[in-house]
């Protein structure tokens, strides 16, 4: 069961996170508060908050501990030096999600993964000066690296998931965020920025 926190202004918008989150039985949301130094401290898994429900991002810091991954829902990309990036699992989603994304995303953090979409993870900035198709080197992470040095080898998502002793589901998170990453639509264009921004080998 993955406990959730969450920290939003309005409770009309907490009551709709809770139904969305409901859909999933494996998804437990175990408190809620219209801001986040609120909310009682006890353990969860992943905290969901808005921007409008957080003061300043020490209060993160401040008031969690660091096995709880956050979900943060904004229209607005995040600089490189604030808190929330200094996580070990954080990720960062439109106000918009749709129930499915946010479920993913709940589950992709609960097992310690960054998510998020390519604009809202990497400010227009990083990408500017960059080749079309290409993103900022570093943008992927350590296991999306490994999941596209895999898919270089031509290996299915089950054989993937095998490979690193992950769920099939996990495998196909991990693919879309690349695909986002990379500003890509297949396998074959994720490759070739994948070659290009020097993450793999042929």
């Amino acid at each position: 069961m993955i406990r959730v926190l969450l920290a939003a202004p309005s409770p009309a918008l907490r009551a709709g996170l809770r139904a969305l989150l409901a859909s999933d039985p494996r998804v437990d949301v175990i408190g809620e508060a219209a801001r986040l130094v609120d909310l009682e401290k006890v353990e969860a898994d992943v905290l969901i908050l808005t921007s409008a429900s957080l003061a300043s991002f020490s209060d993160l810091e401040l008031a969690l501990p660091e096995a709880t991954a956050i979900l943060l829902l904004s229209d607005s990309p995040l600089p490189a030096s604030d808190a929330l990036r200094a996580r070990a699992a954080w990720g960062i989603l439109p106000l918009e999600a749709s129930a499915d994304e946010l479920l993913a995303a709940v589950h992709a953090l609960a097992e310690g993964l960054i998510v998020g979409t390519r604009a809202l993870l990497n400010p227009p900035l990083s990408e500017d000066a960059l080749p079309a198709g290409e993103a900022a080197r570093g943008s992927l992470t350590e296991r999306e690296t490994e999941v596209l040095t895999l898919l270089s080898k031509g290996l299915a998502n089950k054989q993937i998931a095998v490979a690193l002793g992950i769920s099939e589901h996990t495998v196909k998170f991990h693919i879309s965020s690349i695909y986002t990453k990379l500003n890509a639509t297949n396998r074959t264009e994720a490759l070739r920025a994948g070659l290009r921004g020097g993450w793999i080998a042929l």
